[in-house]
């Protein structure tokens, strides 16, 4: 997790840093900003009309007794992609772009889900006996009654001992 932070806060802002430099000596100072400022209009008026049209969508379905065709993930990958758009810079837009066109995010969300199943299939399960009371010594098998600790650990997490 670390270094996903790491990624996002340090190596992503310069990335599109340098890539606003580059476009910045190719079309020019102002027009950068103006690039960068209609994006970030066109990104948050985006975002607020497919957000409003999956909330919308939400509420007709509920109200019919039925479960809404896109689910709480759609409208979360909505309002990342209205946050991606008004962040500064090329790489963002177009992840944000990406995330309010309906089928790109079918696409993300379907490789969300995935990720998260194979991530809760292969999560880990250590039960450990509680210990006896006072300090005295854990038996080696629990019995009826015994108090059980349960941890679930990711994968690439190894049991703390």
């Amino acid at each position: 997790m670390g270094l996903w932070l790491f990624l996002l806060f340090t190596v992503v802002p310069v990335v599109e840093l340098y890539l606003l430099l580059q476009v910045g000596a190719v079309i020019g100072g102002w027009p950068t900003v103006g690039l960068v400022l209609f994006t970030g209009a066109v990104g948050a008026a985006l975002a607020r009309r497919e957000g409003l049209r999956v909330l919308r969508d939400w509420q007709t379905a509920l109200g019919a007794g039925r479960l809404p065709s896109e689910g709480v993930l759609s409208g979360l990958l909505v309002l990342v992609g209205g946050v991606l758009l008004v962040t500064p810079g090329l790489l963002t837009d177009v992840a944000g772009f990406s995330l309010l066109v309906p089928w790109t995010r079918r696409v993300v969300a379907g490789w969300l889900r995935r990720w998260a199943k194979t991530r809760l299939q292969v999560a880990q399960v250590q039960m450990q006996v509680a210990s006896a009371p006072f300090g005295g010594v854990p038996r080696p098998s629990a019995e009826a009654g015994d108090v059980v600790d349960v941890e679930v650990l990711p994968h690439d997490r190894p049991p703390r001992s």
